[in-house]
């Protein structure tokens, strides 16, 4: 459906060859770590890198390092952060703190502010990060944090705008294993036995068998969702986090999920893989996507966020490529174990009352393609949708996504609902997929979304946008904004910010402007010239070059710290 190659410039705006080899030269060894083989000159890409170099630099970055290290015995400890005036000073009551306990000490070392202006302070009348802010000269008097009362109730019920927040009662109770998962338990037991006696391909499972609360359950209504003409945001590993999705959803997205989360880690109750379930009040139909390699770990994860979470459907990973999650039998490895993957449909599908989804791909090998022989086991195992992404594990993002069988696997999934997922980047792209696959309920945009967020905006008015270099760092900066919302507007919030946005700038300056296109619409993996914008900021943001992604976050965040360095998350080949 989609070929690649090069994308044709207006010859105004490409750079000549002389200056092409002079930007080259100019970018650091660190840098070229972010630019796509293709991008380079024939013989200076032959010279660097062996057949076997090249395949280690597919998928995840495995250079990279922490962007930022926090110093303890420069922060100020969390007991003061809030101090509002009339305040006595809170004792500390952690052994062994190493935070600084000394106001003026630390108000004195504090690095200068970013800006004149808090958001979350203009937002809600208070900014929770208090002393700590780095915009705080707005709202701190005399080592106190202020307090815009009346903004502060009016927005009241907003400062709960995150929903499905990690509480300590139930960290605690997972930590320590306390946390009831008989019912679980009981489901995983009571399948087994029973597909075991009806003669379907299941480990049983010995022991006694309870079955009236799983016959309660399992007679119980399932929510149902209408997934017609939905457009859909992928689960975007790193890059679809909370900020970002409500930047889509403000553009038009339908439906939005979370990042690909570990069971294993949401049962351990730890607070970077429950940061991926959080949902803001804007996405009115959000989802949450598991990855796991066994039934135990998925029906326990699908029980705690039926029980403790606000999701409207849990999304089964079968897609992941990752070496790591592939080998130990999760995400791709799924598709290689029939009768783990069964169970793990079965059981999930049965202990939720909300709509169970697939996401997969077309199989694990590039001639041996199974979605069509498992889309309608899928449907009879409990799912309610399934998403093909169209193209198998071993090409990742080498080929075109092969819309053919996408509809292949509609037909033989039908009634039902199938979402395609691969390569759409403008409302021509949707408008062919759904020509070319008329049994498809809708679609589903992932990279096309992290290079042109405005995409679900086009394709729901049917247009190209020629959007302005000032329009897309508008873009930007409200990011910038939610990332402080979300993370905080101290230290570490900032820094998370610069991060989470450097590895979006990684895919944002992939998109061309329409302007300076010969013969619009951009294809998705079709490579660009070096060529320059029609003023120096679209310049910039269409550099490669990690160093100007710095730039541009400089402009937002201030100056990077002295120990700063970044390569992204994702060496990811779309130009290929």
């Amino acid at each position: 459906m989609f070929q690649a190659g090069i994308c044709k410039i207006k010859s105004e705006y490409v750079l000549p060859e002389t200056e092409r080899v002079i930007n080259l030269n100019l970018v650091s060894d660190k840098d070229k770590s972010n630019i796509s083989d293709k991008d380079e000159e024939p013989d200076l890409k032959k010279q660097r890198f062996s057949k076997r170099d090249k395949k280690k630099l597919k998928g995840q970055n495995k250079a990279r390092g922490p962007t930022f290290h926090v110093n303890k015995k420069s922060e100020l400890c969390d007991y003061y952060l809030e101090l509002t005036e009339g305040q006595d000073l809170p004792r500390c009551e952690r052994k062994n703190c190493q935070n600084l306990h000394d106001i003026a000490t630390y108000l004195q070392q504090k690095p200068k502010d970013i800006g004149e202006s808090c958001y979350n302070f203009q937002q809600t009348g208070k900014c929770e990060r208090g002393l700590t802010c780095r915009f705080g000269s707005e709202h701190i008097r005399n080592d106190r944090n202020l307090i815009d009362l009346d903004k502060f109730q009016i927005n009241e019920n907003q400062r709960l705008s995150t929903k499905n927040l990690l509480t300590k009662d139930l960290q605690w109770s997972l930590r320590k294993r306390t946390y009831n998962f008989n019912l679980s338990d009981k489901l995983i037991q009571f399948n087994d036995q029973l597909y075991k006696e009806s003669g379907e391909n299941s480990e049983a499972t010995s022991g006694a068998i309870t079955d009236e609360d799983i016959i309660k359950l399992k007679k119980r209504e399932r929510k149902n969702i209408i997934w017609a003409d939905k457009l859909v945001l992928s689960p975007l590993t790193t890059v679809g986090n909370l900020p970002f999705r409500r930047i889509c959803k403000e553009f038009g997205a339908d439906v939005t999920c979370g990042e690909m989360a570990m069971c294993s880690s949401l049962l351990q109750g730890a607070p970077q893989e429950w940061a991926l379930v959080k949902r803001h009040f804007t996405e009115d139909i959000f989802g949450v996507q598991l990855c796991a390699n066994n039934p135990h770990l998925l029906t326990k994860c699908g029980q705690l966020l039926e029980q403790e979470c606000e999701v409207d459907f849990v999304d089964l990973n079968l897609g992941c490529p990752i070496d790591l999650v592939f080998k130990q039998g999760a995400g791709c490895g799924l598709l290689c174990r029939k009768k783990a993957l069964q169970s793990c449909i079965r059981n999930l599908s049965d202990v939720l009352s909300i709509p169970l989804t697939i996401k997969t791909r077309t199989g694990v090998y590039n001639n041996q393609n199974v979605a069509h022989i498992l889309a309608p086991q899928f449907r009879d195992w409990g799912a309610s949708m399934i998403t093909i992404h169209g193209r198998s594990r071993e090409q990742r993002y080498t080929k075109s996504a092969d819309w053919q069988y996408i509809r292949e696997v509609a037909k033989a999934a039908s009634p039902l609902p199938v979402l395609g997922n691969g390569d759409i980047l403008t409302y021509d792209d949707y408008k062919i997929a759904k020509e070319t696959v008329p049994e498809l309920a809708g679609v589903m945009i992932g990279r096309g979304a992290l290079i042109k967020p405005w995409l679900f905006k086009e394709i729901k008015e049917k247009k190209l946008w020629d959007i302005s270099s000032l329009e897309r760092l508008d873009i930007i900066k409200k990011y910038v904004n939610y990332g402080l919302e979300h993370w905080g507007s101290d230290n570490k919030g900032v820094e998370n910010t610069r991060r989470f946005l450097l590895e979006w700038l990684s895919f944002l300056y992939r998109y061309i402007p329409v302007g300076i296109l010969e013969h619009p619409p951009q294809k998705i993996n079709e490579r660009p010239p070096l060529y320059k914008g029609r003023d120096e900021l679209e310049t910039l943001m269409s550099s490669p070059s990690a160093s100007d992604w710095i730039k541009i976050s400089e402009m937002l965040l201030g100056p990077v710290p002295q120990d700063f360095h970044f390569l992204p998350k994702h060496k990811a080949s779309s130009y290929q």
